[in-house]
């Protein structure tokens, strides 16, 4: 018989999975966007206020500003921000018709004498923003900025006058890249995973991927990742790893990397979940905002790279 008093021994509560870890996280810190995000993909949120979320973001010139990207404040339109808010509007099924007409608009409006995207207009210019997208009065058509716009809008078969010299921009570049780093790559391969033409894109992905093997732009083993070099003008530790490039195991840049590189890529970003949940950013920080309003982001990416590789989060 139990000792007058004594309470019968409860098991010990499992742990906290890593997505319950990175919904505290969420709900902590994120912006109302980001919530809706992280609901919308884990929680069987709906679209509706995804969009609605995003449309706070919107200008009446139909680009999006107010700090959407972290690192570009301001309420001004940029092609980045414009960029985030496809990536939005694409992971929700809502990239198409009506919404995109009117991007493209704003895309037209902005685009360089080589049918290009600029990293930023200089429309930001008395605005803060980071050191490291410098704002000049005539900037030249950028890789960063428009493979990942057009990728976007060919992935939803978004046919638009814009698309014809952007496309042939991002053919061009690509093919002529030599010297190049991981960012630019990650526009690339963003560009040719939803290109039309599936064995140009088949071609020019291959030489890619040797391209930063040659380079080691990719940390194939991050346990050995000190003695992998930082691309220029990076933070310090600021590495990319397969998963960086191959997001999904559908991706042009999976067959880059061999099955044990995946499997280590992808154990070292599980490893990286952080004791508050969520997922750190690795590029360099500048004000004290960005990092709370990126980390967020960086943390939903995480959780669906590893889910689309059949990683356990749940």
């Amino acid at each position: 018989m139990a000792e007058t008093g004594a309470c019968p021994s409860s098991p010990p509560s499992a742990a906290p999975s890593p997505l319950q870890r990175a919904e505290h996280f969420v709900w902590l810190t994120a912006r109302v966007l980001e919530q809706r995000l992280f609901a919308y993909h884990f929680l069987d949120g709906a679209a509706d206020p995804v969009e609605t979320a995003l449309d706070a973001y919107r200008n009446d010139d139909f680009g999006y500003g107010h700090a959407l990207e972290p690192d570009l404040r301001g309420p001004v339109s940029q092609p980045l921000h414009t960029a985030r808010a496809l990536r939005v509007l694409d992971a929700i099924g809502r990239c198409g018709g009506q919404r995109a007409e009117r991007v493209c608009r704003y895309l037209t409006s902005v685009t360089t004498a080589d049918g290009a995207l600029p990293a930023v207009h200089p429309a930001q210019r008395g605005y803060p923003a980071a050191p490291f997208v410098p704002v000049v009065d005539d900037p030249p058509g950028s890789l960063l900025a428009t493979g990942p716009v057009v990728g976007l809008l060919h992935r939803n078969q978004v046919w638009h006058a814009w698309l014809f010299r952007a496309t042939d921009f991002c053919w061009q570049r690509i093919e002529a890249l030599e010297a190049t780093h991981p960012y630019e790559v990650e526009a690339a391969v963003a560009f040719l995973d939803a290109a039309p033409d599936r064995s140009r894109a088949q071609a020019a992905a291959e030489r890619l991927g040797r391209l930063v093997r040659e380079q080691r732009l990719a940390v194939l083993d991050p346990d050995l990742r000190e003695s992998w070099p930082v691309a220029p003008g990076y933070a310090p530790g600021e590495h990319h790893f397969p998963h960086d490039f191959a997001a999904t195991p559908h991706s042009l840049a999976r067959a880059w990397f061999t099955d044990e590189e995946i499997g280590r890529s992808l154990d070292f970003l599980a490893s990286r979940q952080q004791e508050d949940g969520g997922w750190p950013v690795a590029w360099r920080q500048w004000a004290p905002g960005t990092a709370l309003e990126a980390r967020p982001m960086v943390t939903i990416e995480a959780l669906r790279t590893l889910r689309a590789y059949g990683r356990a989060i749940a």
